[in-house]
């Protein structure tokens, strides 16, 4: 039996009840190899890159030329060709050629889930790519989509050409309404001016994905405007870029993230000049279904890693996980993995219907897709780096040490709370859609459906609790409101996730998971 079927039953239940039979068997054929890859080389060069292959920016040639290039090993570009060349940022897009239909976000996902388990860093660049195929796709015109589109999508056909999407300016951070870079237009074609202070992917992506202000735009995230610019014109050199430097950065260090300045580098407008913030926040939302992947994965590699060491190291006469507080550790450990990681596919789900505009599309499920990205990154993303520090107390002072791959975990989970907006950002958004569209009253509906003629007299109260609060949270001023939203989502989040448990226990096992999960909250 397949090593990835061994450790990955509930991923493969998970994919076997939201396929089709057809696309289930291709699925669990290609995953296997997928994971095989994940274990053997593409896990060997993540430590390389890590610890002594990091990218390095060559910013000038022998000659004095500013040449803006990033060098990155030889393995991760094996890996980066390879990982693509699966379709894992393609296939919801464009056609599998084997099953002779297009691929979905589910299938997507559960690769970049394995994916994050052995080189969390790559699927940065991974992430991009996928955002910047959903920009194209579904917002670009003809002539844009038919000229870039196949290479972004390229599953070894064509040249690939990587994503980016570049926000964050200096002056900016998390509020992108203050942007200043420009978009000016000069003989019929618009050139960019301006720095973007953290461009992940910088040197590496073939097209990204830029909100800059036109001239003459008002101010706020209204002015802003999407424009996909390339990294090199069709002569093959640089499209007026510099990269000023690479951030030193405490993890994910296989992604090399950058200063961007443009000088006049040539751009592409995407859709209606006054949407582009709309559209990137769109593809934000994919970012973070992305982020709470990879916490999952990173997740489970603790896990992992945590359960191994304790079950053959020995102290004081027996194996560690002989020990009940052990036992307790791995158990709540699991417990919390299983149901987060089954309840993210769930959102999944919701967020492919709600992308592919199905005809039984509702505001509220448009409501609740947002709702729960924003609850579930939130969560996962803290969840992440308690695992990983779980996983290191596990392994004791060995935890601590770089020939284990639990450190690496400590630092690339830590920014998985910053990156596509941290806690007090997403509790904002929650805040926003209470506001908009009152998607507190469509979510406690949600739950109570959810639950069904499940009667759990504790859930029953304090969903109850979270409904009286959420009333009385619309009622107060705005500084008030701003006060509490995080811990109100917080509070949501809570229930989402029990609610999640019970709605999937369907035999003796999964509801003492849910038993375990509810006592844990």
């Amino acid at each position: 039996m397949s090593s990835f079927v061994e450790n990955e039953q509930l991923l493969t239940d998970i994919l076997k009840k939201k396929l089709s039979p057809e696309f289930y068997e291709y699925a669990i054929t290609h995953l296997k190899d997928f994971y095989d890859k994940c274990y053997g080389a593409w896990d060997e060069r993540a430590a390389y890159t890590d610890r002594e292959g990091q990218p390095r920016l060559i910013r000038y040639d022998k000659m004095g030329n500013d040449v803006s290039k990033v060098w990155v090993n030889e393995g991760y570009k094996q890996t980066v060709k390879e990982a693509y060349d699966t379709g894992i940022a393609a296939y919801p897009h464009k056609e599998i050629p084997e099953l002779k239909q297009k691929g979905n976000y589910v299938y997507s996902f559960a690769q970049g889930y394995l994916l994050s388990q052995t080189e969390a860093g790559f699927y940065c660049p991974v992430t991009l790519t996928m955002a910047t195929a959903y920009l194209l796709d579904h917002y670009a015109d003809q002539e844009l989509k038919d000229h870039f589109l196949p290479h972004v999508l390229s599953t070894g056909e064509v040249e690939l050409y990587e994503g980016a999407t570049f926000l964050t300016e200096r002056q900016g951070g998390s509020d992108v309404g203050a942007n200043v870079v420009k978009a000016v237009k000069e003989d019929g074609v618009y050139r960019l001016f301006g720095e973007k202070y953290f461009a992940s992917n910088a040197g590496q992506a073939g097209v990204a994905t830029v909100l800059a202000r036109m001239e003459g735009a008002p101010e706020g995230t209204r002015g802003l405007s999407l424009f996909l610019v390339p990294w090199r014109n069709q002569d093959g050199e640089l499209n007026q870029i510099t990269i000023r430097r690479l951030k030193d950065k405490l993890g994910v260090r296989a992604v090399p993230s950058g200063e961007v300045e443009f000088n006049g580098s040539e751009a592409y407008p995407i859709g209606e000049a006054d949407r582009g913030f709309y559209y990137m926040m769109e593809a934000l939302n994919l970012s973070r279904i992305c982020n709470s992947v990879a916490s999952l994965g990173i997740m489970k590699r603790a896990l992992k890693e945590g359960f191994a060491y304790v079950s053959e190291r020995d102290a004081f006469g027996q194996k560690l996980i002989d020990f009940p507080m052990m036992q307790e550790t791995v158990v709540q450990l699991q417990v919390r993995h299983e149901v987060q990681l089954s309840a993210l596919f769930e959102s999944i789900e919701l967020f492919e219907r709600v992308v592919r505009d199905d005809v039984h599309v509702t505001l509220d499920d448009i409501a609740l897709n947002r709702l729960y990205i924003a609850l579930i990154k939130s969560r996962t993303a803290k969840e992440s780096i308690d695992f990983a520090h779980a996983a290191i107390e596990m392994h004791g002072g060995n935890g601590y040490i770089e020939d284990f791959v639990t450190p690496r975990l400590l630092r690339d989970a830590q920014v998985l709370t910053v990156w596509e907006g941290t806690e007090n950002i997403l509790a904002l958004e929650v805040l926003r859609l209470v506001k908009k569209f009152n998607v507190h009253e469509v979510f406690i509906r949600d739950l109570k459906r959810r639950l069904g003629s499940k009667k759990m007299r504790m859930i029953d109260v304090k969903i109850e609790e979270l409904e009286s609060i959420l009333i009385r949270l619309t009622a107060l001023s705005e500084n008030h409101q701003t006060y509490y939203a995080r811990k109100v989502a917080s509070r949501m989040a809570d229930l989402l996730f029990v609610v999640h448990a019970y709605e999937r226990a369907d035999d003796e096992r999964s509801l003492a998971v849910a038993d375990i999960y509810r006592d844990w909250l």
